[in-house]
C-alpha cells in the first residue's frame, strides 16, 4: 500500500466527492476510481457505498480510514523529526539557571531536550541571577531561569514556576514546636545570599530594617553552601523548601514555625526572541512542561505553576 493510496482514500472520505478529491490530489476522477478499486481488491472488501448522490463508508471503510489517518500522522511526525534532526545538527542552545532550578527540574528538562532533539548541543551554566542577566545582555545565553527577568527589546519573559520559601535551621539551634516572631529571628545568626542579590532583597524587607541584619549575617553565593552552613548550625535561613526535601526528611534541618510567613519565590524564564526563533520556542515550551511535571510530583505547597 502506497502513501499516495492512503492519502487519496483519506481525501475521498473527507470530501465525500470524487471530483473534489481529484482536485485536491491534482489528478482525475478516473484515477481516484482506479486507486479505490485497487485498495478494495487488496483488502478483499468494499470500502464505500455509492448510490446516486449518496456516499458512505462501509464499516470496513471506517476501520481503514482510522488506520490510514494514524499511519499518515506518524509518517508526518517522522518526516518532521528527521528534518529537525538534520536542521539542528551542530546547533547549540545555551541555557543558564540558578541553583534552585539546577536542584529541581533542570535535569529532567535537559533529558527531555536530548530525547526530542538528539543532535542538538546543549550548554548548561549554573550561576546567580545577576551573572545570568549580564550574560543574557551580552548574548552569552539563549534562555535563562533566574529570580529577575532580563529586560530588552529582544527578550521575552515568563514565570516557569513558583517555589515556596521556608525558614529552616538545624535541630541544634531551633525548637520545632516553638513559634518564632520576626524579632526572634532577628536575634539569631542569619545565613543568606550576598547583599544586592535578589534573594537578599527578599530577606531585608521581611525584617523591615536592614540594620537588624548587619551584625547577624553570613552570606554565600551558593545555595549548596548555605544548606551545609544551616545543617552545621551556623544560623537560620529562608530557602526554597523543595530544595531541602531530603534534609528535612532526614531530620538534618527543621522548618521553623513563624508568625510571619516568608513570600514565595517566582522563577522567571527569559529567552531570546529574535534568534533561532522556532528552536527557542520549542525549548521554552519544553521548559514549561518540565517545570509543570516537576511541580506535579512534589507537595503542591512547595512548588507550583502560577
Amino acid at each position: 500500500m502506497r502513501i499516495l493510496d492512503m492519502t487519496t482514500f483519506v481525501a475521498l472520505a473527507r470530501h465525500r466527492h470524487f471530483g473534489r478529491a481529484a482536485q485536491e490530489m491534482h489528478t482525475t476522477q478516473p484515477a481516484i476510481s482506479i486507486r479505490l478499486a485497487a485498495m478494495e481488491q487488496e483488502f478483499g472488501t468494499k470500502l464505500l457505498h455509492r448510490a446516486g448522490r449518496d456516499f458512505a463508508l462501509t464499516p470496513a471503510g471506517e476501520r481503514v480510514l482510522a488506520t490510514f489517518q494514524a499511519i499518515l500522522s506518524s509518517y508526518e511526525d517522522l518526516k518532521h523529526e528527521l528534518a529537525d534532526g538534520d536542521a539542528l545538527h551542530g546547533k547549540v542552545v545555551r541555557i543558564g539557571g540558578i541553583d534552585s532550578v539546577s536542584s529541581t527540574w533542570l535535569t529532567p528538562f535537559v533529558e527531555a531536550l536530548h530525547d526530542t532533539f538528539p543532535t542538538l548541543k546543549i550548554e548548561i551554566t549554573v550561576e546567580g541571577t545577576k551573572n545570568l542577566i549580564d550574560g543574557m545582555n551580552k548574548g552569552e545565553f539563549d534562555v535563562i531561569f533566574a529570580l529577575d527577568p532580563a529586560i530588552g527589546d529582544n527578550f521575552r519573559s515568563f514565570t516557569s514556576c513558583v517555589l515556596q520559601m521556608s525558614w529552616v535551621g538545624s535541630p541544634k539551634m531551633i525548637d520545632p514546636d516553638r513559634v518564632y516572631s520576626v524579632d526572634d529571628l532577628a536575634h539569631m545568626p542569619i545565613i543568606t545570599f550576598p547583599k544586592d542579590t535578589p534573594p537578599y532583597r527578599m530577606i531585608a524587607p521581611y525584617f523591615q530594617d536592614e540594620q537588624v541584619l548587619a551584625n547577624k549575617l553570613t552570606s554565600s553565593n551558593s545555595l549548596y553552601s548555605i544548606i551545609n552552613l544551616l545543617i552545621d548550625g551556623f544560623g537560620v535561613g529562608a530557602i526554597p523548601t523543595v530544595t531541602i526535601k531530603r534534609e528535612l526528611k532526614m531530620g538534618l534541618l527543621h522548618q521553623i514555625r513563624v508568625s510571619k510567613r516568608f513570600p514565595a519565590m517566582p522563577i522567571i524564564g527569559t529567552y531570546q526572541a529574535t534568534a533561532q526563533v522556532e528552536l527557542i520556542r520549542r525549548v521554552v515550551e519544553q521548559a514549561r512542561m518540565s517545570a509543570a511535571q516537576f511541580c506535579a510530583t512534589v507537595d503542591p505547597a512547595m512548588a507550583w505553576v502560577d
